[in-house]
């Protein structure tokens, strides 16, 4: 039984019989009005959280260090992770994710942005080794866990070269980067389509193939997040290994283009895969996208779609990169700020009813949770930030899920995954 030093008070939290409808008609009922009069104190988790194996499949870490040059073992008074929080919150591993966003495209520093950022990961988790430590494989994280440290898998979001050269992802592998998202964020880069911008490539073409070979021949996970719906479905025909969908909602439920289709999900999860689910109203509350949705309508697609990206045509700039990293400091954390009121805000018990939606849908051997918390995600009433991931627990154990499901939920199924790719187990 593993022992989480810094909680010091435990509550014992019942669960509610009633199971709640699974289909995606009940999913988009979303909570509303005042937050609930009974939550667990802040630091309190019940003792199904404490036991388990808890693992978040996208967190975002390291830009805040970049472009601050602050320190992810220290406490943030702002923000949603650091490694302080993560401990309370009961978190034992996640996926590190390291990110090169649009800003450092037009002016092609998405290369040298990559390699700062995870050679800056590496140093950081080199300096809070006592609460961390980089993992490799599943073998890894199982050693890393024992120890009472936290895990951190690298996983790249964002362009790591948007030709896709070979060489350079070897040289990231040889760094330690164990995970990579195939768009470039949320832009069509020369081998895979993003799902919401130009759509190239029909999905992948011949070289989103040699990435995927090569990524498979490595042992690194893929991860098709960001990814247009046919580019998944390609891109886990064309693997060997199983793949992942890190962090987003299901479309069934909002209709946004950033959330997978049930015919994705169920190729994902037919090869051995997961799909990770975001914690944000965006994608998991209805109700919070219709406001929305007035005020950042989705663009329509050209027709026909162009044979070049829009990124390889606009390869000018006038900054240099230090401007770049000067103007995306302005948005750092990374966190939502906006105001949302008391009708669209979600409460986590919905984000329990997405979750139960996967299920039903794929089975529990292959749906887990992917915050993206210092991602911009608007976070349930109950999460203010990574301490209180233990919400969640509650939030499943009121659905009526026995402990083992939970359990897969939380971290399990990451792992196989994992296990699966880097170790052939």
């Amino acid at each position: 039984m593993k022992r989480r030093d810094a909680i010091e008070k435990l509550a014992l939290l019942s669960t509610v019989g009633s199971v709640l409808p699974m289909n995606a008609a009940a999913a988009t009922q979303a909570p509303v009005g005042p937050a609930p009069a009974v939550r667990p104190a802040r630091g309190a988790m019940p003792p199904l959280h404490r036991d388990a194996f808890v693992m978040d499949g996208h967190t975002h870490v390291m830009t805040r260090e970049l472009l601050l040059g602050t320190d992810i073992g220290q406490r943030y008074p702002d923000g949603n992770v650091d490694l302080p929080r993560a401990k309370e919150g009961g978190v034992d591993a996640m996926f590190f994710s390291v990110y090169t966003p649009e800003n450092y495209y037009p002016g092609r520093f998405e290369i040298k942005n990559t390699f700062r950022v995870v050679e800056l990961a590496l140093a950081q988790i080199k300096k809070n080794e006592r609460a961390i430590g980089l993992a490799l494989n599943a073998s890894d994280i199982d050693r890393i866990t024992k120890s009472g440290r936290i895990a951190a898998f690298l996983d790249l979001e964002g362009g790591y070269d948007l030709y896709g050269d070979l060489n350079l992802l070897r040289a990231l592998h040889r760094l330690g980067l164990r995970s990579m998202q195939l768009t470039a964020h949320n832009t069509t880069n020369a081998f895979i389509d993003a799902c919401n911008d130009v759509y190239t490539w029909g999905g992948i073409n011949a070289h989103g193939r040699a990435v995927i070979k090569e990524m498979n021949d490595l042992g690194m996970v893929i991860n098709v997040a960001h990814a247009s719906n046919d580019a998944i479905l390609q891109s886990a025909a064309a693997s060997r290994h199983p793949v992942i969908y890190s962090h987003g909602g299901f479309y069934a439920i909002v209709d946004h283009p950033r959330c997978i289709s049930d015919e994705a999900a169920k190729a994902i999860a037919a090869k051995g895969g997961v799909i990770g689910l975001h914690f944000g109203s965006l994608f998991n509350n209805p109700k919070y996208w219709q406001w929305q949705k007035p005020k950042t309508p989705i663009k329509s697609q050209p027709v026909p779609q162009p044979k070049t990206p829009w990124i390889f045509d606009t390869q000018t700039t006038t900054q240099t990169i230090e401007e770049v990293d000067r103007d995306l400091a302005k948005t750092v954390p990374l966190n939502f700020r906006g105001t949302i009121p008391d009708e669209y805000w979600m409460h986590v018990d919905q984000l329990a009813k997405v979750i139960d939606y996967g299920v039903q849908l794929v089975g529990d051997d292959h749906i887990a949770l992917g915050s993206d918390l210092d991602g911009g995600p608007e976070l349930p009433r109950e999460i203010q930030d990574i301490s209180d991931y233990p919400q969640i627990t509650v939030a499943m154990q009121k659905l009526g899920y026995s402990d083992q499901r939970i359990k897969k939920i939380l971290g399990l199924n990451w792992l196989r995954v994992i296990r699966r790719v880097t170790e052939g187990g």
